[in-house]
């Protein structure tokens, strides 16, 4: 069915039904393998170095090809895109869970990625689709709200299922949730009509240069040591280097193609709508400062602080949390004040958050921690959605799928680049002496900062495109 503005309330339920559970599979999916990682390469017989190719896949599959499927969408529809990646990932979930070594998993996950970039980038347009336009904010918190506590729920639901059974069954999880959500993909999500301009195809060039381009940037970062830079060897760190270097060499090749196509598959057309390219510059600064802050944490708290692992576990989870008790909060204030105000207010609370986390005294207690932990999670959920709303209705309506697609981007950007950052903070400061966390807190609430100033230049400008 087409739809003009939004579906009527028991086919918008129906609709947001798929939309939750299909964004909470692929949410779930990106961490709910890496408490399983060594059990994977014992059954498989494989190095620990071997074994992170199982979330390497994922992630690689999941980023590269996330704006082409948002392309794709803009001119086959966004609805086809959508059940055609459940149908991906299902299918590769069963692949995964009857793999018998680590070349076939790696491939099943990375078939996985497929399908998930195929649900994450017309996520947000097909909200635009749900939703009455004066109820749309309400619906990109709600999408704001299940992603936050996707991430959140992954590691202890991975917990739960290994303390009964074995790894495979991380991916027999998937199987059931899967179908059901087609099934009723098939009946309730609505259809657009496709506004594309005539005889625009999708050229198979520009998605290689695309995914080559983020493959390579991802693959360098985690060779600098994305995920703490203080097992970083000079090899590693050559290689990542060389990686990033060649990632940044293809991008401005695909870069410039994109400035010359009718429907670029980088959206540079979108970017040139002054709100847009605030509102992603906005998010870019945000998500570098809650990357730098997520990796840093358990450094300052497990090293300097003192705490066990469960403590620190529990201590960090008051952020997302906090984020989940906002979102809905903050999707009802959207319309009745600007994005940008909105975006800003929640920017400067996360930065005096983590402005206050780097300033903390020798020995604190987990009250003292709990507290910090709790504000910076109020300013991102008070940022995210207002933000994601503005990225989504700022877009015309053919280019819906474009705009969804961003928003991931933005986000592999932002993550990127702390991880980067935090990789050379931890070569010339030691990660665990304490030094190397704090420093880290302060250049993520100086981002925090900046994203909040670049979220208060939206006020006042031209309201969202039709």
């Amino acid at each position: 069915m087409l739809v003009q503005d939004g579906l009527p309330t028991p086919a918008r339920y129906h609709a947001m039904a798929v939309i939750i559970l299909g964004i909470a599979l692929s949410v779930l999916d990106g961490t709910i393998v890496n408490l399983a990682l060594p059990g994977i390469a014992r059954d498989l017989q494989a190095s620990a170095s071997q074994a992170v190719w199982v979330v390497n896949a994922y992630q690689v599959a999941t980023l590269g090809l996330l704006l082409p499927c948002a392309t794709l969408g803009d001119l086959i529809g966004y609805r086809r895109v959508y059940l055609g990646g459940l149908v991906l990932f299902t299918a590769a979930s069963l692949v995964c869970a009857l793999s018998n070594s680590l070349p076939m998993l790696a491939g099943a996950r990375a078939i996985q990625g497929l399908g998930a970039a195929g649900i994450m980038s017309v996520n947000s347009a097909l909200l635009r689709l749900i939703y009455p336009r004066r109820l749309l904010g309400r619906g990109v918190a709600i999408n704001s709200l299940v992603v936050a506590t996707a991430a959140v729920a992954g590691p202890s639901i991975a917990a739960g299922i290994l303390s009964v059974a074995s790894w495979p069954w991380l991916f027999v999880f998937n199987l059931p949730l899967g179908v059901a959500v087609l099934w009723l993909g098939l009946r309730a999500l609505p259809q657009n009509a496709v506004a594309a301009p005539a005889g625009v195809r999708l050229s198979w060039l520009d998605v290689l240069l695309n995914a080559l381009m983020f493959s390579l940037v991802v693959l360098g970062v985690d060779a600098l040591g994305a995920h703490g830079g203080s097992s970083a060897t000079p090899a590693s760190l050559g290689t990542g280097v060389a990686l990033l270097a060649g990632g940044l060499l293809v991008g401005l090749v695909y870069i410039r193609r994109q400035w010359t196509q009718p429907l670029p598959l980088f959206p540079l057309d979108l970017l040139r709508i002054p709100v847009f390219a605030l509102s992603m510059c906005s998010s870019v600064g945000a998500f570098a400062a809650q990357m730098l802050a997520y990796i840093a944490l358990p450094f300052l708290l497990l090293d300097s602080y003192g705490r066990t692992p469960l403590q620190a576990g529990l201590l960090i989870t008051a952020w997302p949390l906090a984020i989940v008790v906002v979102a809905p909060i903050v999707g009802r204030l959207i319309g009745r004040y600007p994005d940008g105000l909105l975006g800003g207010i929640g920017m400067a609370i996360m930065a005096i958050g983590l402005a206050l986390m780097a300033a903390l005294p020798a020995q604190p207690d987990n009250a003292a921690i709990a507290w910090r932990m709790v504000l910076c999670g109020i300013g991102f959920g008070m940022f995210q959605s207002p933000n994601n709303h503005t990225i989504v209705t700022t877009a015309p309506a053919h280019r819906s799928g474009g705009a969804s697609g961003m928003l991931g981007t933005a986000r592999l950007t932002g993550q990127t680049l702390g991880a980067v950052l935090l990789s050379i903070i931890f070569s010339i400061e030691n990660a665990h002496n304490g030094r190397g966390p704090v420093i880290a807190l302060a250049l993520a609430a100086c981002f925090a900062a900046v994203a909040g100033a670049f979220s208060s230049l939206r006020v006042g400008r031209a309201p969202a495109t039709a």
